[in-house]
């Protein structure tokens, strides 16, 4: 999908999209909920947005609906960064729409409209730009792409053309609500992880991907699954990462929790930048976990994803001695 003259995309995401509405009030229900902001949104969206904000190309792989939401989003990820040519179009469905409440420090409930389908999950194999993929300095993907088909088909045939390339990257970013049981997810995530690099997930993630909730146990397995790099985040615990070499833990970094919803996003896109850039694996997940801190600190999601400016002056102001 690249010319002789144009350079490969740094990182390409694959995943959800929708319009976020996040209500402007703050411990309050929806139904009492007065107004409203209007903000992209969508996982695998946040991530390529916050890798662009690092000054990455970035482009996601997902689809809209043919509506008023539908022409924002198209509009929104090209302004914020985003090469929009992989966004397609589905006739048939509407964009989805996700409401949250806010409850800080630590309580935000989430209502995803993406019924009867979402756009983002009818991609199939031959709408996939598979020389984008294959040339990509990062491919990555969440686990909601596996939950139904015909995504989850072109999510493996995505990781085909791929051939386990390094930093072929698993969000394991598991939504109940997706699937129709824990097993199923559990089968499914089990199969992909013979296709990836890297995983990224907390710890109630960890358990549907491979049985274990205590972080380094969890690590553990997902490398013996032929993972380089397994990443278990621990919220106010901080964050764990191994390789077959080495094993660090951050710690995190404190911030005022406006809305925790955008902040692993926020990790994802700076993981993306560290490891691109070929830093320690230290100074990776330092900059990762400011990165998602300082999200958190904000209201939305998408248009919360901070420069390399901002991460660095937190990191500088005392997050990690």
């Amino acid at each position: 999908m690249t010319t002789a003259t144009e350079q490969p995309l740094e990182v390409i995401t694959m995943g959800r999209v929708g319009v976020d509405l996040y209500p402007l009030q703050e411990g309050v229900g929806l139904e009492d909920v007065e107004t409203f902001g209007k903000y992209l949104g969508g996982s695998a969206t946040n991530v390529a947005v916050a890798a662009a904000r690092h000054g990455r190309r970035t482009a996601v792989i997902t689809k809209t609906g043919d509506d008023p939401f539908g022409r924002f989003v198209r509009r929104e990820v090209e302004r914020l960064g985003v090469r929009p040519d992989f966004v397609g179009v589905d006739s048939e469905h509407p964009t989805p729409i996700t409401f949250c409440e806010i409850f800080p420090p630590d309580d935000f409930p989430l209502y995803f409209y993406r019924q009867p389908v979402a756009p983002d999950l009818t991609i199939t194999p031959d709408e996939l730009p598979t020389g984008a993929i294959a040339d990509a300095g990062i491919f990555w993907a969440t686990v909601t792409g596996l939950s139904v088909e015909p995504s989850r088909e072109a999510h493996a045939a995505a990781w085909q053309v791929r051939a386990r390339r390094r930093h072929t990257v698993l969000d394991l970013d598991y939504r109940p609500m997706f699937w129709s049981s824990p097993e199923d997810a559990h089968r499914e995530v089990a199969k992909a992880l013979d296709h990836v690099t890297v995983a990224v997930g907390n710890r109630d993630e960890c358990q549907v991907a491979v049985g274990e909730t205590e972080p380094r146990r969890a690590a553990e397995a997902l490398l013996d699954r032929g993972l380089d790099l397994a990443i278990v985040k621990q919220g106010p615990r901080g964050t764990l990462a191994m390789t077959r070499e080495e094993t660090v833990e951050v710690p995190p970094l404190p911030v005022t929790v406006v809305n925790g919803l955008g902040a692993g996003d926020g990790f994802g896109g700076a993981l993306c930048h560290g490891l691109l850039a070929g830093w320690g694996l230290g100074r990776i997940i330092r900059y990762a976990n400011a990165a998602g801190a300082i999200v958190a600190s904000r209201r939305e999601c998408a248009t919360a994803m901070p420069t390399p400016a901002e991460v660095d002056a937190a990191i500088k102001a005392g997050a990690h001695d």
